[in-house]
């Protein structure tokens, strides 16, 4: 599985690969990656793929489960498409409250005790995703883990995660990814070590030399 969406996510561009121009995120860090996982929705063979494979894990990994929780924005319409399979009810959590109406930041029915998974598209320093978490467990309900489609892989991401007592499992990761961008002639093969470099130091700017 892991494979099979990596080469879905490079075939549509949804993950990109420019090592020999870098990217740079909002932080000033110079990426060899870019993410963009809501191309998946406008790719019916890649989205049939990715949607039953998040309805998979959270069927093996989560039998329990009784709810999905989308992340704000990205992860709303994979939740959505995910729980139409499962045949459970979904809801998101915002990034912050409404300051109009019912004040909500919770949108969707949602009992007390209700065993929930969290949906979410991309897991790099897990923040996103933890802050839906904590705010889901301030609303009562009993979250089981998250269920994402892609993972950098990141010390931080990793080391977050565990420490909000909590567990992700992701349909693909970058691991994998840099794999099959080389048998699949995306990138040299001398790139792979680089690039897996950056995952694991990304303030580390010498693994663009």
């Amino acid at each position: 599985m892991e494979k099979i969406i990596a080469k879905e996510l490079l075939n549509i561009s949804a993950v990109f690969l420019r090592p020999e121009q870098p990217f740079t995120w909002a932080s000033g860090i110079k990426s060899p990656i870019y993410c963009d996982n809501r191309l998946i929705l406008t790719a019916p063979s890649a989205r049939e793929k990715v949607e039953a494979g998040l309805a998979e894990l959270v069927r093996k990994h989560f039998p329990e489960c009784e709810c999905l929780m989308g992340t704000s924005t990205a992860g709303i319409a994979h939740a959505a498409i995910a729980a139409t399979i499962l045949n459970m009810p979904m809801g998101y959590v915002r990034s912050g409250a409404k300051d109009h109406g019912r004040t909500n930041r919770i949108e969707g029915k949602l009992e007390p005790g209700t065993k929930v998974v969290v949906i979410e598209d991309l897991i790099s320093t897990g923040g996103s995703c933890i802050e839906v978490v904590e705010a889901l467990r301030e609303a009562g309900a009993d979250v089981l883990g998250i269920v994402s489609i892609f993972t950098y892989g990141m010390k931080r991401g990793i080391e977050r995660i565990a420490a909000a007592n909590t567990v992700n499992y992701s349909l693909s990761n970058l691991d994998t990814l840099v794999e099959v961008a080389v048998e699949e002639g995306y990138i040299a093969p001398e790139w792979k070590d680089r690039i897996l470099a950056f995952r694991n130091n990304p303030s580390d700017e010498s693994w663009i030399k």
